[in-house]
């Protein structure tokens, strides 16, 4: 390797010798982006990469799971009831009407996911919307969103669901997923809320309202992109709490209805055999906490990934 040389320059006016420039100058340093910094403290998280590990193989054994295993979802096996694990071809057993017990739990598991992740996207957007919109506006558009707000945290959820159960039993579960996300958006609005009353005084929100930017055009590419990190996490922490509200509703007769299956449905159907038959209950209590326990390691260490202020966060 070559050492670099000092090269002195000399001033044609004064013909004396300038400060020596050294030839090998050092290389820039390069910057890093924020997500890749984020990435990159997330990982740096041992409980948060394990939770995203065991989270990635729950998703796939319950997409790719119940193709594998030669029983139907509502398949009978009548020479085999209530028997154990791995008699008659059944790896988890099978329940008091002959079903096999792996396969339930997978499709439970399946559609619990699904409904948790589209009640997490859509609560945290009615969040998102409500929040700025009566941060940004003021006035009365804050007055009737808080009051919505106040509203919605005083009533009781669950008896609601309770009633409009009975009404909407045997429609699409899709209404479960709409029910839940309403009742579930009013902490982080008020959230929202408070955080858009502070960006709104900002010079560059004071410079785009002098441009003649439209509000919503404020709102979506100024406000809300500052608030992605609480936006982020409130995803994460609100998937946890759809399944497990919906598991609950479901376990009580009020969410997933049969012949669909969710977690719920399938503690429900079990219920009566924990003490003799605990085979036919365990399999979807131990998926349902693996998977809430997954999901919140995942949300508790992008919140230290995202927050510059927790002791995980710093390089």
């Amino acid at each position: 390797m070559v050492s670099p040389q000092n090269v002195f320059e000399v001033d044609p006016s004064t013909d004396t010798p300038q400060a020596p420039v050294t030839e090998m100058a050092a290389a820039p340093t390069k910057a890093i982006g924020r997500s890749r910094l984020i990435a990159r403290r997330f990982f740096r998280s041992r409980s948060g990469v394990c939770g995203l590990i065991m989270l990635a193989l729950i998703v796939i054994a319950a997409v790719v799971g119940p193709w594998l295993i030669k029983w139907g979802l509502t398949e009978n096996d009548f020479a085999n009831i209530l028997t154990g694990p791995g008699i008659g071809g059944h790896i988890l057993g099978t329940d008091s009407a002959g079903r096999d017990i792996l396969v339930r739990t997978l499709y439970g598991l399946r559609k619990s996911l699904v409904i948790g992740l589209f009640a997490a996207i859509i609560t945290t957007s009615i969040a998102a919307i409500a929040g700025s919109c009566a941060g940004f506006f003021g006035k009365w558009a804050d007055i009737g969103i808080v009051w919505v707000i106040d509203l919605l945290l005083v009533l009781p959820s669950f008896l609601i669901l309770a009633i409009l159960s009975p009404v909407l039993a045997g429609k699409t579960w899709l209404w479960l997923v709409l029910l839940l996300s309403i009742f579930g958006w009013m902490i982080t609005g008020r959230v929202v809320r408070g955080m858009t009353l502070s960006l709104r005084e900002r010079e560059y929100i004071h410079a785009a309202r002098f441009m003649g930017v439209s509000s919503r055009t404020i709102i979506t590419r100024h406000l809300l992109p500052n608030m992605a990190s609480l936006l982020i996490v409130d995803v994460t922490i609100n998937v946890s709490f759809a399944i497990l509200a919906e598991s609950g509703l479901s376990f009580f007769g009020f969410g997933v209805q049969p012949p669909d299956v969710s977690l719920g449905t399938v503690l429900q159907e079990n219920q009566t055999n924990v003490t003799a038959y605990p085979f036919t209950l365990l399999p979807a209590c131990f998926a349902l906490i693996l998977t809430l326990l997954s999901i919140n390691l995942i949300g508790d260490a992008l919140r230290d990934a995202i927050d510059p202020t927790s002791g995980a966060s710093r390089l």
